[in-house]
């Protein structure tokens, strides 16, 4: 897949993080979509599928991971569309792990270390 044909939808409840997230992404070449919760996420979902969620939102773990599977399902989106958890504050910084149903869970040191794994991700068969 060539970036220029990939959208990534960015849920964070801060503007200013999806504005500026946004800003990086559309450097690299993606379409971006962005959303504010868990329903915007959804309304953006009908209406044009993304080929990855990104998703910063706060609480514990549990909630994290949840969430991210209910913007999936609600969405009508099946497991092949990957959704990525980015978080600085509820995970040790550098992790990176893959905790299933294509859901990956990552806290990077900077923004390098989150396109890496965006491309390691949207490159999986």
């Amino acid at each position: 897949m060539n970036a220029r044909t990939i959208s990534i939808l960015i849920v964070v409840d801060a503007q200013d993080m999806r504005d500026s997230m946004g800003a990086l992404l559309q450097r690299d070449g993606y379409w971006v979509k962005s959303a504010r919760d868990e329903a915007e996420a959804v309304e953006r979902i009908h209406l044009s599928s993304p080929d990855l969620i990104l998703i910063s939102p706060s609480g514990t773990t549990e909630h994290i991971v949840s969430t991210a599977r209910r913007i999936r399902q609600q969405g009508g989106l099946t497991e092949n569309t990957p959704i990525v958890i980015f978080s600085v504050t509820n995970f040790p910084e550098g992790l990176e792990d893959e905790i299933g149903g294509n859901i990956f869970v990552t806290a990077p040191d900077n923004f390098d270390q989150l396109r890496a794994l965006l491309v390691r991700v949207l490159a999986k068969p």
